[in-house]
């Protein structure tokens, strides 16, 4: 429980011109945790000191940050199963206050749409199509082909209103969707690019296709689900000069996928020169690389 006559005291001793001071002050404020922030929030706005509310605002910072890590590490400890919930704690990174719910919402949306139109006794080439019909066409998802290296095209909030993102975003939303209407569709982590792979072990090989275990063929979300087989991948393989490995063949796991998002949010927030931004980030990379 906190004192709140303590909290007071020590807010009062924010402005504190001496740096050390001020530093023990932020470090035990930050150890208070989230439930002080809409207090330190009614300070920002009472005050017209602009020192004071910069200094709020990096000590509130400081708190989601570590909180965002907290979720991480916890997400990864309880084995990182649900790959929703691992993009939803990268999302709150940048947007704290986050509506989680708008987010299963919008895609629980997408879903009914698409079970509406799914027949029981469909073939996985059939059910892709639905997918995709109900994904581009009638929600229509694209690419973000002009702004790519945009950040907000990793944000699965912005993406799900703007309807346009880069290869992973439209790949975990489409792949989240496909799971939640129990159609086999997994994210690869194929480099330079993020794909889609149908995994059917019981399933008979398409014509020109040749299955390898239990892959039986791709998809590209971020060229309008657009299908095709593993001979395409051997090519894309080949025409960057890189080596065959299994890894970009096979499904990956959620935390692959996670970390992918945090190195292309990485990579983008460093061509706009935020560099703090890219420090952070790395820091919930090790996070992840660390487990």
């Amino acid at each position: 429980m906190i004192d709140r006559n303590e909290l007071k005291s020590l807010v009062k001793l924010l402005d504190d011109p001496d740096q050390e001071v001020f530093e023990h002050i932020k470090n035990k404020l930050v150890s208070f945790g989230p439930e002080i922030i809409t207090y330190l929030e009614d300070v920002w706005q009472q005050s017209l000191d602009v020192i004071l509310q910069e200094r709020i605002e990096n000590i509130v910072h400081k708190i989601q940050f570590d909180e965002v890590k907290r979720e991480l590490e916890l997400w990864i400890l309880g084995g990182a199963f649900d790959l929703l919930s691992g993009v939803i704690t990268i999302n709150k990174y940048q947007y704290p206050d986050l509506d989680e719910q708008r987010i299963h919402n919008q895609i629980e949306d997408i879903k009914r749409d698409a079970w509406l139109q799914l027949g029981y006794d469909m073939s996985p080439l059939e059910k892709v199509k639905v997918l995709n019909h109900v994904f581009f066409h009638i929600h229509g998802f694209s690419g973000n082909t002009v702004n790519h290296q945009d950040p907000q095209n990793s944000y699965i909030n912005l993406v799900l209103e703007s309807k346009k993102g880069n290869q992973i975003s439209l790949a975990i939303i489409y792949s989240l969707i496909a799971q939640k209407l129990d159609i086999p569709i997994y994210g690869v982590n194929l480099p330079q690019h993020f794909i889609l792979a149908y995994v059917d072990e019981n399933e008979a090989i398409l014509p020109g296709f040749e299955a390898i275990n239990g892959v039986i063929f791709y998809i590209n979300p971020f060229n309008k689900g657009f299908i095709f087989g593993r001979k395409d991948v051997d090519f894309f393989l080949k025409q960057l000069k890189i080596e065959q490995r299994d890894e970009y063949y096979q499904p990956c796991a959620n935390v692959e996928i996670v970390k992918r998002v945090l190195r292309n949010l990485i990579s983008a927030y460093n061509k706009l020169g935020y560099l703090d931004k890219v420090e952070e980030l790395e820091e919930l990379l090790q996070v992840l690389e660390s487990h």
